[in-house]
């Protein structure tokens, strides 16, 4: 996920997601912002996801030839 045009670490998204989780087991929110919350949470999963794959393509990389070239699969 990104915020403008930089990029949120992976630390962060997974505080953003506890934040939220914590926000949708509040009983007094509304549906609205209940759908929103959810939305934001699913995004930050993919964007936490993807972070873990290329970290993952850059460890195999590693591991195979000692190549530290950076991967980008934006």
């Amino acid at each position: 996920m990104t915020k403008g045009n930089k990029k949120i670490d992976f630390e962060s998204s997974l505080k953003e997601l506890e934040s939220i989780v914590e926000k949708l087991e509040d009983e007094n929110i509304n549906l609205e912002d209940s759908v929103k919350s959810f939305e934001d949470g699913v995004n930050l999963v993919k964007e936490c996801q993807k972070q873990l794959q290329n970290a993952e393509l850059k460890i195999k990389k590693l591991l195979n030839d000692g190549s530290s070239t950076e991967i980008d699969n934006s």
